[in-house]
């Protein structure tokens, strides 16, 4: 029976399943690496909102603390976000003419609250409380970055699944004395690797990475 097929033809196909191989991996590749870019994760992208406050300004140059505006962040799993009177404490005394500032006095004078867009916004099966990781010492910064040092505030961090699940698995690498919670530019008085598994041990931090601990 005269050959079908040329002896190339076996070259050929094994060139054709390393290609296809290849080019699998690479689309796979392409994907993780689209699905941690920030245009999924929105992550480094700032975000229009109804007045552009400036945390660098409030936090960095006035030492402002992150419980004056964010009241509820050590009793609730929401961190709050500030009523108008609150920016009025300050600026109905100070900046009280300044153009940029009219949409705090307007939303005082109509009774109506600003239309804030939350920055860092979690899907809805996840959940999230303020209040215990703040118990167990985790800094603001530690999740949400220098923000004394954003005009403009932006996430951070990807907020995706496996970023959380590197404090879940070693605490310790993260953690810090409750008192320091709150302080940017934290930097712990001993090397993190003595001081961690202390705090760990004396806030009873467990390292929770079942389903169930953030998706309910």
């Amino acid at each position: 029976m005269p050959q079908i097929f040329k002896r190339s033809a076996n070259t050929l196909a094994k060139v054709s399943l390393v290609a296809g191989v290849l080019v699998a991996g690479g689309a796979i590749s392409l994907l993780i690496v689209f699905g941690r870019s920030s245009y999924v994760t929105g992550a480094n992208e700032f975000i229009e909102q109804p007045l552009q406050f400036s945390h660098a300004h409030h936090v960095g140059d006035y030492g402002i603390d992150c419980r004056y505006c964010h009241t509820s962040v050590e009793t609730s799993s929401f961190a709050g976000i500030p009523p108008t009177q609150t920016c009025m404490n300050c600026h109905s005394q100070l900046q009280v003419d300044s153009p940029s500032l009219e949409p705090v006095r307007a939303s005082l004078r109509e009774d109506r609250s600003l239309r804030w867009t939350r920055v860092h916004d979690l899907p809805d099966f996840v959940y999230f409380d303020h209040s215990i990781h703040v118990k167990k010492g985790v800094g603001c910064e530690t999740c949400h970055g220098r923000v004394d040092q954003m005009p403009l505030i932006s996430q951070q961090n990807s907020l995706q699944m496996d970023w959380c699940l590197e404090c879940h698995r070693a605490p310790e690498q993260f953690v810090r004395p409750r008192g320091e919670v709150f302080t940017m530019g934290y930097r712990p008085p001993v090397p993190q690797v003595v001081l961690g598994p202390q705090l760990v041990r004396e806030y009873a931090i467990e390292s929770l990475t079942t389903c169930s601990t953030c998706h309910r």
